[in-house]
């Protein structure tokens, strides 16, 4: 038995372990001292082929057990160097890496200033619903438009997309045809979705946050997406590669049809999550 970590790094209220097991932690944070948050810490074992993996909360702390042996531990965060050690994990006992900063990975070289167009048969632009509680319904756009025009300065760039309502795509031609009618996204009415963002900042790392604006059906909300930087690559021209999430609510663009099963239970949830992955070729 030993204490657990708190935030503030020293000891909690006790807690035990299973026999054989011991408890790994470490800090992380990025060059300027800020916790980075989402930093992924590996362990692998020198002799088997076992892989313990957990991810740093909004504090840089990331804590895990593994059982007692021999281990190489990385510490990943996109944008940055890995950071390597080798422990010893004993039963009943704390290894500690302490504070670790990681260091900006220089490679990832950003891109040259001017306009980059969309790759339309290598970008993506998916959504996620649940379904009666129960699944979730994947689904995609098959036609759109957009470009990034980068300025002398990243923060000084600019991104509009354009994607045409009624290529929405979910695997069924039944459950399309009802999404592009007007009780979601009224195709006829409204035959196209554009976002546009002039707003841009370093989070940290690759990670990027772009503020928008997405009109939906008539409807212009603000939308911030997390955004992760991929980096250069030569193929067929300069390309670069990026991906990005966000959450969207269908009530915030008017999209309110709904029916309930048994105990109130909804058909479609009101949250829709959004994922990006975009290739787009200097023009």
């Amino acid at each position: 038995m030993f204490g657990r970590l708190r935030r503030d790094g020293r000891q909690g209220e006790p807690v035990t372990f299973d026999i054989g097991a011991g408890l790994v932690s470490a800090r992380v944070r990025d060059e300027n001292g800020k916790p980075l948050a989402g930093a992924e810490m590996v362990l692998r074992h020198k002799r088997t082929p076992r892989v313990t993996r957990a991810t740093a909360d909004d504090y840089g702390l990331v804590v895990t057990t593994a059982s007692a042996g021999v281990y190489a531990v990385s510490i990943n965060a996109g944008g940055y160097r890995e950071s390597t050690h080798n422990i010893e994990v004993v039963s009943g006992d704390h290894t500690a890496l302490g504070e670790l900063a990681l260091q900006p990975d220089m490679s990832l070289r950003l891109p040259e200033p001017g306009e980059w167009v969309l790759d339309q048969p290598h970008t993506s632009i998916r959504f996620v619903a649940r379904h009666i509680g129960l699944s979730r319904v994947h689904g995609h756009f098959t036609r759109f438009r957009g470009s990034i025009n980068v300025g002398e300065r990243i923060e000084d760039s600019s991104v509009e997309v354009v994607i045409e309502a009624a290529s929405i795509d979910t695997g069924s031609p039944q459950r399309d045809e009802h999404l592009r009618s007007a009780d979601f996204l009224d195709v006829e009415n409204y035959p196209r979705l554009h976002f546009f963002s002039n707003q841009i900042q370093r989070a940290a790392g690759d990670r990027w946050i772009l503020d928008g604006t997405l009109n939906l059906r008539g409807a212009s909300r603000g939308v911030r997406l997390d955004a992760g930087y991929l980096g250069l690559r030569e193929w067929n021209g300069d390309r670069l590669g990026a991906r990005a999430t966000t959450e969207l609510h269908r009530e915030d663009f008017t999209i309110n049809w709904q029916q309930t099963l048994a105990k109130g239970l909804a058909v479609v949830g009101s949250t829709v999550e959004i994922k990006l992955d975009v290739q787009a070729i200097r023009a």
